[in-house]
């Protein structure tokens, strides 16, 4: 089959050994049932919070160590456009089968639900799984019809300061929860300075990847009102997460 770069990933018989190195799809591959495949995760796949006890940790996301890799024989390596290194991904692709994953919108989501179907032959949980996840978004998109456009800047990042721009899943959630991003018009995660910000009703600062706590508040000399402490992987996590998140959404525009 092809992955979601368009690339040719070839399998002789269905995968028993996954190494992941994506922490969202770690998640789903284990609400799919495959956590007994899975030999290998990164220091940051912590859904489940023992998946690092019976799993291999091989690094980071961007600081995969290969030969820990090659050394559990994945026959399925599962990897990310924008979360993993291309140079990795190229490496790993001469000896292993490596499916690299783009997901932008929550459609994109399906369409990599429904190439592990094919792959590992779990279509009644695969199917099952889509139709959870596609009622929960039905449901919040018709409670967001009558909620106003707001404007807010999505901050990811202190020191220097970053942004979630176009582009971006991140963006994308912003979109369904009627949030005008004002960087909507920069790519990807653009750096910006304090004193220069756009107008804005709210900021948004997220729980990951950089922690943001209510002592960072106070470095943007605005109403506290103005600034929200917000949970990072309901608006980054593209996998299983997503059935959690529409109800953490409905919250969070119920509050402002």
């Amino acid at each position: 089959m092809r992955d979601q770069l368009n690339r040719a990933v070839n399998f002789n018989s269905i995968p028993l050994r996954i190494v992941s190195l994506v922490p969202s799809l770690t998640e789903l591959l284990v609400d799919l049932g495959l956590r007994n495949k899975i030999v290998g995760v990164t220091k940051f796949c912590v859904h489940p919070k023992d998946i690092r006890k019976t799993a291999v940790v091989i690094g980071g996301t961007k600081t995969a160590k290969l030969d820990k890799i090659r050394s559990l024989n994945p026959d399925f390596i599962l990897a990310n456009k924008e979360e993993n290194e291309l140079d990795d991904v190229d490496e790993l692709s001469r000896h292993h089968s490596v499916y690299v994953s783009d997901i932008k919108t929550i459609e994109d989501l399906f369409i990599l639900i429904k190439d592990l179907n094919l792959i590992f032959n779990i279509h009644a949980e695969g199917n099952a799984l889509i139709d959870k996840i596609q009622s929960s978004f039905i449901k919040f998109r018709r409670g967001m019809e009558d909620q106003p456009k707001v404007k807010v800047a999505y901050f990811i990042w202190r020191d220097p300061w970053m942004v979630a721009g176009n582009s971006t899943f991140i963006n994308y959630m912003l979109k369904l929860n009627n949030f005008e991003n004002v960087y909507d018009n920069l790519e990807r995660y653009p750096e910006v300075e304090l004193q220069n910000l756009k107008e804005v009703d709210y900021i948004l600062l997220s729980s990951e990847p950089f922690p943001f706590k209510n002592k960072h508040k106070d470095e943007f000399k605005l109403n506290s009102e103005a600034l929200k402490i917000v949970d990072g992987e309901y608006f980054s996590w593209y996998g299983s997460r997503l059935i959690k998140a529409f109800d953490y959404f409905e919250k969070l525009r119920d509050k402002l």
